[in-house]
């Protein structure tokens, strides 16, 4: 999965269960990882305002968080349909 760094670094913040020398694979499992609701909300709005988009209704869902791949090919279709 080729993410960008400024994702990458983002995302940590939010997972206090992943060492920093451990790598984030496309498949983690996010809430395994220490990523809560609290947790997906602040990252939310990191991630809205980092890469200048709006999650719109269907991306505001359990399911978008649930891995990297899932939250990056969100992101990248929201910046690719202009949200």
């Amino acid at each position: 999965m080729a993410w960008d760094q400024k994702f990458e670094e983002l995302l940590r913040e939010y997972l206090p269960f992943l060492d920093g020398d451990e790598p984030l694979a496309p498949d983690t499992d996010l809430r395994d990882c220490g990523l809560d609701s609290l947790g997906a909300v602040e990252l939310l709005g990191s991630l809205e305002s980092a890469y200048d988009v709006r999650f719109v209704d269907e991306a505001l869902s359990l399911d978008t968080f649930a891995t990297p791949e899932v939250l990056w090919e969100t992101v990248r279709k929201l910046q690719t349909a202009g949200l």
